[in-house]
């Protein structure tokens, strides 16, 4: 049988994410939000009255393929710039090209894929021919522009934000790769309804990374005279190991632990589970998650539950022991504990109403009441003078006063009723009223 090849043709050279690119608005998919009938965007791009705008949004959601199809549309010059590649030389080239085209009535749209990657220099560079309008600038970036992007570009900028696909929208993509010509339209590929729901739900998402496996299927399917035949051992060596969306340093890392806490937060050790279990996948090293447990156990459980902070600080170091794979079961153990603890936020509100004062107030003197008097002259300047030693009583309490006279009815620690905390309340009510009543008869 004469063997087929998927290269007889040089256009198969070219990734089938290029190959089968949508051209126009109708192609393209997802992004109703944006893109749908009536909405902003589609209309400016329709009417050709695009101003400049930032494209944010994870990978292989449409970006660039949205930028191509405003260069299909637009009348005005369009540029197609590269973060990686360029700098401060080609930009100035390319400024002084836009300028010369705006001298004669021209407009230039310029495209600038990973804007995120040029440093403030860089983008410095754009912004006195955006604000005359020289050029219409659209960037695109994984990265929240809010801290990648310059605030006086930003400014000059509208935001569209760009959602990962449904796995619908990567179904009907990955449908469209093995009926168009320009993909595997004349292969005769024969795949299950199954197995491209598997890859849409392993793509995660990302359109581009749906069409590299559904590629990568095909080219190592079994090929037989009717066609090529993707088998389910095939797409498992594709798919085995699922690609998560998550930079370590990038926004996603502070989505994700967010996620984790305020699950964690709200009782909900499933989605605390997920959350982690997401994170762990991702790479994230197990010390930083349990890291964030034990600050998580003292700002919302606190004096409601102490021994989540023992719970916390052991799953500490059984990662530290262990390390992974062994450990997450560690972090599940203290993930679900403190999920289910009765939660109190009162020490870190204390804490934090106490820092504002310590940061605004003048430093108060601490009261001769509360110093050492270690020397003879310290005792002759009242050091120590009146001290009264709580022990020594009955109650173990005294109505000493021990914060600066500015200071003395200021309360920073208000206790709960959850949990443990209700009898920490309980008690510092019947200190108060020992005060009180000691005051009272002093």
């Amino acid at each position: 049988m004469e063997q087929m090849s998927l290269f007889d043709s040089g256009r198969q050279t070219v990734p089938l994410a290029n190959r089968i690119r949508p051209q126009t608005l109708e192609e393209f998919a997802g992004q109703e939000h944006l893109l749908g009938k009536g909405k902003m965007l589609r209309s400016l791009i329709e009417q050709d009255q695009i101003s400049s705008m930032i494209f944010w949004g994870p990978p292989g959601v449409g970006k660039t393929t949205l930028a191509s199809i405003i260069a299909g549309r637009t009348s005005a010059d369009f540029i197609n710039f590269s973060a990686v590649t360029s700098g401060i030389k080609e930009i100035k080239e390319v400024m002084k090209q836009a300028e010369n085209s705006r001298k004669v009535g021209i407009r230039t749209v310029l495209f600038v894929d990973e804007i995120h990657r040029f440093n403030k220099a860089q983008q410095d560079a754009f912004l006195p021919f955006v604000e005359k309008g020289s050029i219409v600038l659209i960037g695109a970036t994984t990265e929240n522009p809010s801290f990648e992007v310059n605030a006086a570009l930003l400014s000059r900028c509208r935001v569209f934000v760009l959602k990962a696909l449904e796995n619908k929208d990567i179904v009907k993509l990955l449908q469209n790769a093995l009926k168009s010509p320009a993909g595997f339209g004349d292969q005769h590929v024969k795949i299950t309804d199954r197995q491209i729901e598997a890859v849409a739900a392993f793509s995660n998402g990302d359109a581009r990374t749906a069409l590299n496996t559904l590629e990568m299927a095909v080219l190592n399917g079994e090929i037989h005279a009717e066609g090529i035949l993707v088998t389910n051992e095939g797409l498992e060596q594709c798919i085995s190991k699922k690609s998560l969306l998550y930079d370590k340093n990038g926004e996603e890392h502070y989505n994700l632990i967010s996620a984790l806490h305020k699950s964690m937060r709200n009782s909900d050790p499933d989605a605390a589970i997920y959350w982690m279990c997401r994170m762990l996948e991702g790479g994230e090293n197990p010390l930083y998650i349990a890291r964030r447990l034990i600050r998580f156990a003292s700002e919302d459980i606190g004096m409601a539950d102490s021994h989540a902070l023992q719970v916390a600080v052991a799953a500490y170091q059984a990662c530290h022991f262990l390390g992974l794979p062994e450990c997450d079961v560690h972090l599940t153990h203290a993930v679900t504990y403190l999920s289910m603890a009765p939660k109190s936020n009162s020490l870190y509100t204390a804490c934090e109403a106490c820092k504002r004062d310590v940061k605004e107030l003048r430093a108060e003197p601490v009261p001769l009441v509360l110093r050492n008097a270690p020397t003879k002259l310290m005792k002759e300047l009242n050091y120590g003078k009146g001290y009264e030693y709580a022990h020594d009583t009955e109650e173990k309490l005294t109505h000493m006063q021990c914060m600066p006279d500015m200071l003395k009815d200021r309360r920073y620690y208000h206790p709960g009723i959850q949990g443990e905390e209700k009898r920490v309340k309980e008690r510092l009510e019947a200190i108060e009223d020992y005060r009180s009543s000691q005051s009272g008869t002093g």
